[in-house]
């Protein structure tokens, strides 16, 4: 069998992911703090007998656009953004510590301050933030919240955890849950600087043009592959019939 099959399969592997990671952007452009995912590929020479004039494609070390979403004003108090690179720490399912962009924040049956699909939101001490009852919350721009019960006056209930990678040992990469962490898996350290902006949400940094246009340039790429390897199926059926002729 002619080795071109093996080549033209792992270029329709490779445009096949892309295809179902634009996908994947595109069905998130209207969630709330989404981070578009990255689709990178590298050509590897195939080494072996002969001339290494034919090349693998494989995947790269891929991750996620960092660039800001729109800011959306809704003048509601739970609503928030983070400013700059900075992420909100969140409790995630397995009771790990994750991060997120998503603001538009809750207060649950239970009493604690949710966001991300009602997953609690930690304080700087990596602990949830518990809210009395019949309370109104004010968030201030450090993250720190208040409440108020009726006429008495706000009681600080915590300050909500931002923090900021700036190291290739702080790089955030996105698990199956869609939350953040960080490449070593341990909590990041709170920065004391970060802020955020109440009444606000962030949108998706999603480009649906750009999605649309690449999952369209994925299609004519993946259509080429298939034939490439039809090619080469041709290329065997011609060889077999020259094979019997002299045989």
């Amino acid at each position: 069998m002619d080795r071109l099959i093996f080549t033209a399969l792992s270029g329709a592997n490779a445009s096949m992911h892309r295809q179902q990671v634009l996908a994947n952007n595109l069905a998130n452009v209207s969630t709330n703090g989404f981070r578009a995912e990255l689709a990178t590929f590298r050509s590897v020479p195939l080494r072996g007998e002969g001339a290494s004039t034919r090349a693998f494609a494989l995947e790269a070390t891929a991750g996620h656009l960092d660039a800001p979403g729109t800011m959306t004003s809704t003048g509601r108090n739970l609503d928030v953004a983070a400013v700059g690179s900075a992420y909100f720490a969140i409790q995630a399912l397995d009771g790990t510590e994750a991060y997120t962009r998503a603001g538009a924040l809750q207060v649950s049956a239970q009493g604690q301050l949710v966001g991300h699909s009602g997953l609690p939101m930690l304080d700087e001490g990596g602990a949830p933030i518990n809210v009395p009852n019949n309370a109104q919350l004010i968030i201030a721009s450090d993250g720190s919240v208040s409440a108020r019960v009726g006429n008495e006056a706000p009681e600080v209930l915590g300050r909500l955890k931002l923090v900021t990678p700036d190291t290739e040992a702080q790089r955030l990469v996105r698990g199956n849950d869609g939350l953040f962490r960080s490449v070593a898996g341990d909590p990041l350290p709170a920065d004391p600087d970060a802020r955020l902006k109440d009444g606000v949400l962030e949108g998706s940094n999603v480009n649906a043009v750009e999605a649309m246009v690449g999952m369209i340039a994925a299609a004519r790429q993946h259509e080429l592959q298939l034939r490439m390897m039809q090619n080469a199926e041709r290329n065997d059926q011609s060889a077999s019939r020259l094979l019997g002729l002299t045989g």
